[in-house]
Parts: structure tokens; sequence; C-alpha cells
């Protein structure tokens, strides 16, 4: 079966943030909040979050009852993703200034807002999705 362009949209966005996730290890993003724990409460955190987008990706594969829900739930991640670091912007903070950095960022609020601008229909299955096409 071909992907469709939510689905596409969807697997690209997570991709995008689970990147930006690695290059959030490297910056040590956990001392940017504060976080006691460092490192290990990083991955902590990480786990839940990794595995709910899995969770909701396989929503999306399925064409699940909850994919717009999934779908919304991703896009709302990445673009409070995008407004947190602008606020560290805002702030001073010069972690993630570097160019790649800053593109997995972009690349991340333009999904976010394709995934919110594509959401299937309610109820919508492949056959539906695959006739509006």
């Amino acid at each position: 079966m071909k992907p469709d362009l939510p689905q596409i949209l969807f697997l690209l966005n997570s991709t995008v943030l689970f990147t930006h996730q690695i290059d959030a290890a490297y910056w040590h993003e956990w001392n940017l909040f504060h976080l006691p724990g460092g490192n290990q409460l990083n991955l902590i955190l990480n786990l839940p979050i990794i595995a709910l987008v899995l969770l909701a990706f396989l929503h999306v594969a399925t064409h699940s009852p909850h994919q717009r829900l999934c779908h919304r739930f991703l896009a709302s991640l990445g673009i409070l993703t995008v407004a947190i670091h602008s606020g560290f912007f805002l702030a001073g903070h010069t972690e993630f200034w570097q160019p790649m950095s800053l593109l997995l960022l972009a690349t991340t609020l333009m999904l976010s807002l394709a995934q919110l601008k594509t959401l299937p229909l309610a109820g919508q299955g492949p056959q539906t999705q695959n006739q509006r096409s």
C-alpha cells in the first residue's frame, strides 16, 4: 500500500523531531530546562514521548479512527518544540545556532503546519483518501 500525504508528513515530521532530540543531547538541552539529573532524566523523559509518537504513527499508518488526533498531537509537539526554542533564542541562549540545528527547527515548523493543513477527514480510510487525490 502506498502511503498517502498525511502519512508521509507524519513520518517526515517524526523523523525530524527524533533527530532534533539527538541534537538536543549534543547541546545538553536539560541544562536549558534546569532539569536535575542531567542526561539520565532527559533519557527517561524521552522514553514516553518517543513511545507516544510511535503509537501515534501506528494509528496513522492503519487509518485508525484516532488518526486525526494523532496528527494533531505530532504537529502540536513540533510547534511546541519550535516555540520553546524560540523562547531560548529570545532569552539569549546560543545553543542550537548551528545551521543543521536551525534547519531541523525550521523544518519541524513547516512540516507541523503542513500536517495540520492536510489533516485527513474524520473516518477517512485509505480508499477515500486515494479517491480525493
